[in-house]
């Protein structure tokens, strides 16, 4: 059976919608524990795809969690195979750490529903299926990243230039979020009550409605644009 390992950095920022699309499409999904895991013992035996999810630390924390500096150091050996990879907030950063790019602290928070404007490159790409008429995803992001060399751009933001890169012919690097669902956000909300608190312009309240407005069409866009990617990968 195809394989699927998710590295997970906090535990309610999983795979969410995106699991059930791995498996009715024929992939065993397991997690590795960032962390607490051995990640070079979980990766020994190389899945099909690999996933690096997003939390609330960052890519230039690596002296406070060496972790991450193991997590780059396996993005690099998986760079040089090209095996399918996928990275998610955190994990995009990481990719494009891996892949030689500076990344660093963004003018400001981005949190919350916001639209992504896609380039020519993103039009003709999985993220087509993901906004085809310019509906938001979910930001939750404080740090930002260059575009790696021999990466190619598919998404920008007005305060984040580079919210996606393909590299190469299978990896994909989000930092928006595609795969929450409604009821999992409630979990975020819970578990970032400080940050929320603390984000000039950020509110429980608006989050809420706005993940009651976008939610389940943010489900249903993102399995689409999960399924074209595997599409593509399976090319």
């Amino acid at each position: 059976m195809k394989t699927v390992l998710a590295i997970r950095h906090v535990a309610f920022e999983d795979l969410g919608g995106f699991a059930a699309v791995f498996e009715r499409l024929g992939y065993a999904v397991a997690y590795a524990e960032a962390g607490m895991d051995d990640l070079a013992s979980a990766l020994r035996r190389e899945p099909d795809i690999l996933v690096v999810l997003g939390g609330p630390i960052g890519v230039n924390d690596d002296s406070d969690y060496p972790f991450v500096k193991h997590e780059i150091a396996l993005l690099e050996r998986r760079a040089k195979s090209g095996r399918p990879t996928l990275g998610i907030c955190l994990g995009a950063q990481l990719m494009a750490r891996a892949l030689g790019a500076r990344v660093y602290p963004a003018k400001a928070k981005e949190i919350g529903w916001a639209p992504i404007a896609l380039s020519e490159q993103g039009r003709a790409s999985c993220l087509a299926a993901l906004v085809p008429g310019g509906e938001p995803v979910l930001h939750w992001h404080g740090d930002t990243f260059d575009l790696p060399d021999g990466a190619v751009h598919l998404a920008s933001t007005e305060l984040c230039p580079n919210q996606a890169f393909a590299w190469g012919p299978a990896w994909l690097a989000l930092q928006f979020h595609a795969e929450t669902t409604g009821r999992g956000l409630e979990r975020w909300f819970i578990g970032h009550t400080v940050e929320i608190a603390a984000t000039p312009g950020v509110s429980l309240a608006r989050l809420r409605a706005d993940t009651a407005k976008w939610g389940t069409s943010l489900e249903a866009r993102g399995a689409a644009c999960l399924e074209r990617w595997l599409r593509t990968i399976a090319d």
